[in-house]
């Protein structure tokens, strides 16, 4: 087949965990379709078992690719494979989070002795295990009176790509090797949204001037460090971090050199008022304005199709908008689709609740991201007429707690939207997308018509 029949590629922008839950609705429409399948992921994430591996190694947060590529593990019904299976388990296995059980259950996997070990193969087992030995001497090169690995909650598979970037020198190549042992199948990839050995943290500015640094102080409840005198005055809180020795610059906010191994997603205080604006920032916390992997960019000019998915909307999905080149390309009037699934509910990032994001907002937010990733700026189109641009297609949910819709006045602007009904599992008071009425709509708008879904259409999607 030459390349100009090669059918176009599906783009899907997305966070780590809210959109785990959605890989077999977009594997299934990639089957349909017949078209390779690219995840794009975020690197800024500073919280969890990553901020760790980034206070002592640096590099960029890698735990919602890590999360994304083991989620892909083939799952094959008609045959028992075991292997698969327990190279899952292994890789999402989290260390305890007592800090003694966690060293010595990390000593257990490293020298083979950890149930974990079982159903995987010598050959892989030997591989695994070698690139974990090798960051485990990595963390004893790095032990300090001053500071120490903490392995409280550690994720095996951060550890694991962490070791295959030091190892090979390219995150690049540690996204592969996990790949290859994950069994990832050839027409889907992970891409980072920037290809890179470094951190790279975000900030936030709010409607009301404030400015908060770092992604978990985005996303999770904390006190907001102002960017005013952090650098220049070198008070208290500075020093003591520059203090101790580790893979931070001396001077670098101390925002972005805490620990975040333990917080709470539940509960969340609302912000002071809403996010205007994310933009990447160095140690320091001045901006600077990083361009995409090429990869991202590559698959974007060969796209019929990009789809944002659910998740955090200024943690997950913009800080791959920013980004040079990403705006323009997704602009182009050659890719016909450019569909967001609306989040079933609004959160932290999306409110305050009393005047929580509709439908359009999260338009919005979206189009002005991409615009400002536009080089040059001037020449890139601004206000709602510009919306379709970015954004196509609307899919939603209805029921308590969802944003809004305004199908008329989406309609004006020339975005289409799908209603699709959700169901409500036990115990929660949201309402989740449902998987089959989820294909389907995607399948509506990418122009595929299958007669035998026709019949029961109408009972789970509205046009």
């Amino acid at each position: 087949m030459s390349s100009n029949s090669r059918p176009k590629g599906i783009v899907v922008f997305s966070g780590g965990s809210a959109a785990n839950n959605l890989v077999d609705v977009f594997k299934k429409v990639r089957e349909d379709k017949k078209c390779p399948l690219s995840y794009v992921i975020p690197i800024s994430d500073n919280g969890g078992s990553s901020s760790e591996l980034i206070r002592v190694f640096g590099g960029p947060g890698i735990g919602d690719v890590r999360s994304r590529l083991v989620r892909l593990i083939p799952d094959d019904p008609d045959h028992d494979d075991s292997e698969k299976a327990a190279i899952k388990v292994f890789f999402n296995h989290r260390l305890p989070k007592d800090a003694h059980a966690a060293k010595t259950e990390w000593y257990q996997i490293v020298e083979a002795s950890h149930p974990l070990w079982a159903n995987i193969s010598t050959a892989k087992k030997e591989l695994i295990r070698s690139v974990l030995n090798m960051i485990n001497f990595e963390i004893l090169k790095r032990l300090r009176p001053s500071s120490a690995f903490d392995f409280s909650g550690a994720s095996i598979g951060n550890l694991f790509l962490t070791g295959g970037r030091l190892f090979t020198g390219s995150f690049e190549s540690a996204i592969y090797l996990l790949s290859s042992i994950c069994s990832v199948p050839s027409h889907t990839s992970v891409l980072p949204a920037i290809n890179t050995n470094f951190t790279n943290h975000i900030s936030a500015g709010l409607a009301d001037g404030t400015i908060i640094t770092g992604q978990n102080s985005i996303s999770h409840p904390s006190v907001s460090t102002p960017l005013e005198g952090a650098i220049v005055t070198h008070d208290e809180e500075t020093e003591a971090h520059d203090s101790i020795e580790d893979a931070n610059m001396p001077g670098t906010l101390p925002a972005l050199r805490k620990q975040y191994i333990t917080f709470s997603k539940d509960d969340e205080e609302d912000l002071p008022a809403r996010i205007e604006r994310i933009w990447y920032i160095n140690p320091y916390g001045q901006e600077v304005r990083l361009s995409a992997n090429p990869k991202v960019l590559e698959k974007l000019g060969d796209a019929q199709a990009v789809i944002y998915s659910i998740g955090s909307l200024y943690t997950s999905i913009i800080p791959s908008l920013i980004l040079k080149g990403v705006g323009q390309a997704i602009a182009n009037p050659a890719i016909r689709y450019k569909i967001l699934i609306l989040n079933s509910t609004t959160d932290r990032e999306t409110g305050p609740s009393s005047s929580p994001f509709s439908a359009l907002d999260f338009i919005a937010a979206i189009a002005k991201a991409c615009t400002e990733s536009r080089v040059p700026v001037s020449a890139t189109p601004t206000g709602k007429s510009e919306h379709r641009s970015y954004v196509t297609h609307l899919i939603h949910l209805q029921g308590p707690g969802t944003p809004k819709v305004d199908k008329e006045e989406l309609e004006k602007l020339g975005i289409e939207t799908f209603k699709v009904y959700g169901r409500r599992n036990e115990g929660e008071n949201f309402v989740r997308y449902d998987e089959k009425a989820l294909i389907q709509s995607l399948e509506m708008v990418l122009g595929r018509r299958d007669p035998r879904a026709e019949r029961s259409r109408r009972n789970t999607l509205e046009g």
